[in-house]
Order: C-alpha cells, then sequence, then structure tokens
C-alpha cells in the first residue's frame, strides 16, 4: 500500500509543512551537512514537474527546479527535481513540500546572455548579477595565445561586480603566469599516435576549442550549461572530445557551482599526464592576488589553516602525503580591498590519485594520470563554493560531505 508521505512523516515524528500537494522526505546521513544538493527522480506526469519552490519545516521556502540529467546522468532518463537545502543535520528527517508561489512577486531566476563569438553571461536575481562566464571564442591562429582554450570566470558572489579568476589576457611582463585562466581543465602532457600536445600552455599550435553550446536550462534553483569542446594536436587534428558542463544553483551567502565532464577519442589510446601546477581541474584568481596581494593569501585544508603564503605540492620525490586525496581545500585571497574564500571539492567516482598543487597568487587545484581509450572514456565531477570572508574547517568538512554523500530523498507514492 502506499502512503502520502504527509502520513509518513506524522509516523517518523518529523515536522510537517502546510502545503498541498505531493510531500518530499529528506533523510540526512551520518554527518551535518551545509548547502545540500538534492536531486530526485520523477516519472513522466508526476506532480513534482510542477513545483518550482519548497517549504520547510520552519515556514521558509527554497526555490525548486525541474531539469533533465546532467552530463553525468543516463541520457533520456527523464526530468528530475533539484533544490538545495542550506543545511541538514546528521540524521534528521526533513519533510518538505512543494509552497505556491506569490503570484505578486516575481521570484529570482537564472539566465544566459550570450555575445556570440566572445562569451556566454550566466546572470541571476532582478539586477541580473554576474555570476559565471564562459570564455568560448573560436579559436584564431592569429591571435593564438589569447584564444588557444575555453575557460569560465567567477564574479563575486554580492554584486557581481568584481572578476574573482584571471582571464586571456597579453603574454607581457607584468601579467604573471597568464597560462592559467580561471576555472580551467586540461592537461600539459597528452601522449598518442606517438605525437605530444600541451593544451595546458597551448604550445606548437595545439589547441581546444569551444564547439557548440549542448544545452542550457536556467530557472529558479539553477543555471546549466553543457558545451562541446574538442581538443587539437599540432598537427590541427582533433584527438580528444571533451563535454563540458557548470551549474551554478541558488544559494544563500555565495556561489555554488558543479563542474562536470566527459572526456572522449578514437585514437587507440590517448595517455593523460603532467604535473600538478599544469594539470587537472584548477581555480586561477585575479591578477591582481598575483600582482598585489599574494602575501595575503592562505590555505584552509582539512588539517587547519594555513600561514600566509604557506603552500603545499605534491612531488614524486617526497609524496607528502597531506598532498594527495584530499576530499577539499580552500583558498582565502584578497581581490579589491575584500577577502574572498573558494572551497574546491573533489569526488571519489574522479578516477586517479589526485596530486595537489597550491600558489600564493591564487591558483590552486589537483591532476591525475588516466588512459583514455574509445572503451574508457573519463568521467570527472567537482564542486566550489565562493563566498566573501574567511571559513572554518567545518564548515568546509560540512560542505564537502553534501557533495560526497547527498541524502536519500523520497517523494510521495515511494515505496
Amino acid at each position: 500500500m502506499t502512503r502520502t508521505l504527509s502520513t509518513l512523516a506524522l509516523l517518523l515524528g518529523v515536522p510537517t509543512v502546510g502545503a498541498a500537494g505531493p510531500w518530499g522526505l529528506v533523510s540526512g546521513g551520518k554527518s551535518d551537512e551545509m548547502n545540500v544538493v538534492c536531486t530526485v527522480p520523477f516519472p513522466a506526469g508526476d506532480a513534482a514537474a510542477d513545483v518550482k519552490a519548497l517549504q520547510l519545516p520552519d515556514g521558509t521556502s527554497i526555490p525548486a527546479q525541474v531539469v533533465g540529467p546532467s552530463v553525468l546522468q543516463p541520457q533520456g532518463s527523464g526530468r528530475y527535481l533539484v533544490f538545495v537545502l542550506p543545511k541538514l543535520k546528521a540524521g534528521e528527517k526533513l519533510a518538505v513540500g512543494p509552497v505556491a508561489a506569490d503570484q505578486s512577486k516575481t521570484p529570482p531566476e537564472f539566465a544566459f546572455s550570450n555575445k556570440t563569438g566572445e562569451y556566454s553571461d550566466l546572470v541571476y536575481g532582478y539586477g541580473k548579477r554576474p555570476v559565471l562566464r564562459y570564455s568560448n571564442a573560436p579559436h584564431d591562429p592569429k591571435n593564438h595565445y589569447l584564444t588557444f582554450k575555453p575557460f569560465h570566470h567567477v564574479f563575486d558572489p554580492v554584486k557581481g561586480e568584481t572578476l574573482l579568476t584571471s582571464g586571456a589576457v597579453p603574454l607581457v611582463k607584468e601579467n604573471l603566469f597568464p597560462h592559467h585562466r580561471g576555472l580551467f581543465f586540461g592537461w600539459n602532457k597528452s601522449t598518442y599516435d606517438g605525437k605530444t600536445a600541451d593544451i595546458w600552455h597551448g604550445t606548437d599550435g595545439v589547441y581546444s576549442q569551444h564547439d557548440k553550446v549542448l544545452s542550457e536550462e536556467a530557472g529558479r534553483a539553477l543555471g546549466r550549461q553543457r558545451s562541446a569542446i574538442s581538443w587539437h594536436g599540432k598537427d590541427g587534428q582533433t584527438f580528444v572530445t571533451e563535454e563540458r558542463e557548470l551549474t551554478a544553483y541558488a544559494a544563500s551567502g555565495g556561489t555554488l557551482i558543479d563542474f562536470a565532464g566527459v572526456l572522449k577519442t578514437d585514437r587507440p589510446s590517448v595517455k593523460l599526464d603532467g604535473d600538478p601546477q599544469h594539470a587537472g581541474f584548477h581555480f586561477r584568481a585575479s591578477m591582481e592576488v598575483a600582482q598585489k596581494t599574494a602575501k595575503e593569501t592562505y590555505y584552509l585544508r582539512p588539517d587547519g589553516k594555513g600561514k600566509p603564503g604557506e603552500t603545499r605540492n605534491w612531488d614524486p620525490k617526497g609524496k607528502d602525503p597531506k598532498t594527495v586525496n584530499l576530499p577539499w581545500d580552500a583558498i582565502s585571497f584578497v581581490v579589491g580591498g575584500k577577502r574572498y574564500t573558494v572551497v574546491r571539492m573533489n569526488h571519489p567516482d574522479t578516477p586517479g590519485e589526485a596530486r595537489g598543487s597550491e600558489r600564493d597568487y591564487g591558483r590552486f587545484g589537483d591532476y591525475f594520470e588516466y588512459e583514455l581509450t574509445p572503451e574508457k572514456p573519463l568521467r570527472v565531477k567537482y564542486r566550489l563554493w565562493v563566498q566573501e570572508g574567511e571559513m572554518t574547517v567545518e564548515q568546509c568538512d560540512a560542505m564537502s560531505k553534501a557533495f560526497v554523500a547527498p541524502p536519500e530523498v523520497k517523494l510521495a507514492g515511494a515505496r
């Protein structure tokens, strides 16, 4: 027999909310979690398709959105209801229900704004605050250095007026380390068919290029864009294809971002290798940090707060265990006179030994080795949190656990 979740909530002794329609029950895990992304599949025709906001037991409401599958979910698998809980305590049973929208108000939503041939912006809210910018100008052999790889900028999470990331700038003395750009994914040593290619630096004419947008979804709970990117060797021929997907969620207090992707090849084998500074998935802070405020940068790690200027980097000779397979790493830096913290979270589903790298000028991330074949594509997923001010180890842990072990969610009618 199927019970409505309102009845189930009463049986479990959890709070209920006074909204009609389908119910949901969120079950917390073993640890407290923050910024909890809940993704709930449902069959075609389910009433959840009409849900645009959910009410929590304390009477507050949060945005919800129905979307298609992400790049890492089975394609053609139906639809999903997505919402973000600000927090969820260990073992908590949280009843949620749909709430009717106030017709007198227009709720804030995500939207895309495109400038063809240059970039695509994801904006949010009534003032259309910039959140992310996808720099997707096509590769131009005459302007190779500024166009040899697509990347994403991150804006400040309050007003969207300050770029927190460094972009494509001329290769001149005052621009320090300009080959690192925004949110970027790649390897500086790809080997295939007896050839090598450096996607990270774009040497010898090597480049990656945005080919087309595959999908976009924007609403109250999230903005998501998936793009096709091709990797080209010294001969100009494609040796890897990539589907790169970024999702920004409506979360209070900062910007919550998911980075996911799938790499494929039709070559017999492509060995992805490199070093911690020039391979994998990285965040690069504004050029201002390198030029002016690097001495104010510090890293927050699972074992505590580091000293200003102190960094850790994986070394094949030393192999410091504190630089391997970290669940998360966080950087705190100053741009425009304000301090920001960026937490970068790893997921165990991303393969390989993750070897970390940090720099005081604001570039950090990790890489792993992988052999890509037609039968073995590469799937990766990471999460970032961006906010003004400082954070604690406990806050970062709670976000990381929400990413790695999201809660169980059941909708009305679930058995």
